[in-house]
């Protein structure tokens, strides 16, 4: 086939995956917490799935359940409100399947039941009341399918109740299910610390989860968490402000839970990491996951921004599109978005392979994902190109990745488009990359760089130039009849490649 020809049968590919990947109607996802109230629209029922619409609403139903026995009755007529927005969205977007759970409040609650029958009509869609066990196991299901490696405790902290499951391999555990949302706590405690911090350790004392926890991670799923974790990121100074994934060790925790625990409402409203609608609460979150590392013995905190939103979403693939590795779904569906002719991304993976020859599993798949996103920048203005893609990638809203391998992805993207520059110091990601995976990203990179230029991202060009690589050099053969697409720029691109692996470029023209 001539060049123009697989040129054109790869536009046709093209186009026909990226209808396919908008054809899937969409999914509506909605949450009756005891504070919130959410809705999240993704585009469709898969792994890859993105996220088209998504609010909330602090509605507070849970809000004086313990000295009334029922929900608060503005927050309920609020969360009606809400649910009839919902419920036109829905329908402007096409969405199709509705999935809508309600939580602690709603289960608790003497006039729960009365509650979920006005939903129900404000929605147009039935609501299923979970239990404490249902929604402990849903939301793990959720973590498991951002973090696929997690292995310890999940906890999911709402306004009303603290429902926690193990995980490992892949699978949950034994759930258990406390009153200890913050809206529960200040209630209970009535307002008093102490008190509450007493009844969190009295009650995870006769807690019995069924594995042992100590030296393992806990996963922290849940608003009030996250706002904690942003408390923490911004006093470290980390430089990734991405939450999925971001880790504490347990020491660090501990502090940081026990200073928050004693700060006063108006003390963290002056604290710009602190969301105001959070500072009431977030005390007795913090008295909660303090009480939770010293009483199982965690290791670590690692924040999931998946949780039970996702953990429904997963139950409604089939067993095959749930087993597919997030990360490498995410950077398919990216790839056939983005990036000019998308089978190009598949063919440059099989093309530097030889220069990887040593590489783990793990980091074989990263390389992967890699290649898949590596034109994402070609529509970028040139001079925002390296430093635009970089941030696209390092921020993207995918999961399987944790904040070592985000950074190498980016670095390398970053390198693919600025070649060997050295890295913008204002970055200030290389504490998370580390000089052995410094190294691996200008590898990455490089290597992307000259296959571009090579290709020009044309299908089939790479096949026929493939590289070698011995203990002295790095080579590149060429067929005689493509010798025309060697060149300064070509020779520059594939001596700095080499240099990086430490050897000496060679052209082979045969």
């Amino acid at each position: 086939m001539s060049l123009a020809g697989r040129y054109a049968n790869a536009a046709e590919k093209r186009e026909a995956a990226r209808a396919a990947l908008s054809a899937e109607s969409p999914i509506a996802i909605v949450d009756i917490g005891s504070n919130s109230v959410r809705l999240v629209i993704y585009d469709g029922a898969s792994r890859r799935a993105a996220a088209l619409h998504n609010e909330k609403a602090i509605c507070a139903i849970g809000r004086n359940m313990v000295r009334t026995g029922m929900l608060h009755e503005s927050g309920s007529q609020q969360a009606l409100e809400t649910l009839a927005r919902f419920r036109l969205l829905a329908r402007g977007f096409g969405v199709t399947t509705i999935e809508a759970v309600a939580t602690a409040a709603a289960r608790d609650a003497t006039n729960g039941p009365e509650f979920v029958r006005q939903a129900e009509k404000a929605l147009g869609a039935p609501i299923k009341i979970l239990s404490g066990g249902d929604e402990a196991r849903i939301a793990a299901e959720g973590v498991l399918a951002g973090i696929p490696e997690a292995d310890g405790l999940v906890g999911d902290l709402g306004g009303g109740s603290l429902d926690m499951i193990t995980v490992s391999d892949g699978k949950t555990g034994t759930p258990a299910t406390l009153p200890f949302g913050p809206l529960r706590l200040m209630d209970l405690s009535d307002g008093n610390l102490n008190k509450a911090r007493a009844a969190v350790a009295k009650g995870l004392e006769k807690t019995k989860l069924g594995e042992p926890l100590k030296g393992r991670a806990f996963y922290a799923v849940g608003g009030i968490w996250r706002a904690l974790a942003r408390v923490d990121m911004d006093y470290e100074q980390y430089p990734l402000h991405v939450l999925h994934f971001y880790r504490m060790p347990a020491g660090r925790a501990l502090k940081l839970c026990r200073v928050v625990s004693g700060l006063s409402k108006k003390s963290l409203e002056k604290m710009s990491s602190v969301p105001k609608r959070r500072a009431e609460a977030l005390p007795y979150g913090a008295l909660v996951l303090e009480q939770l590392i010293s009483n199982y013995g965690l290791k670590e905190v690692v924040v999931s921004a998946f949780g039970l939103r996702e953990g429904l979403l997963q139950r409604l693939l089939g067993a095959g599109e749930g087993a597919k590795d997030p990360l490498i779904e995410y950077a398919v569906d990216m790839n056939a978005r983005v990036s000019r002719l998308p089978v190009h991304g598949t063919e440059l993976f099989a093309w530097m392979t030889p220069l990887f020859a040593k590489e783990t599993p793990s980091e074989r798949r990263v390389r992967r994902a890699f290649c898949l996103m590596a034109d994402c920048g070609w529509r970028r203005h040139p001079d925002d190109r390296a430093a635009g893609a970089f941030q696209l990638v390092l921020k993207g809203n995918y999961a399987g990745a944790d904040h070592n391998e985000r950074v190498l992805m980016a670095t390398a993207i970053y390198y693919r488009y600025a070649g060997d520059e050295d890295f913008p110091e204002e970055a200030r990601i290389g504490g998370l990359l580390g000089p052995e995976r410094a190294v691996v990203a200008l590898r990455l990179g490089l290597a992307a760089r000259l296959a571009f230029g090579l290709s020009g991202s044309v299908p089939g060009e790479l096949t026929v130039m493939p590289l070698h690589m011995t203990n002295q050099t790095l080579s590149l053969e060429i067929p005689k009849k493509r010798e025309a697409l060697l060149g300064e720029t070509v020779s520059k691109r594939l001596s700095d490649l080499a240099q990086a692996f430490g050897r000496k470029a060679q052209i082979v023209v045969g």
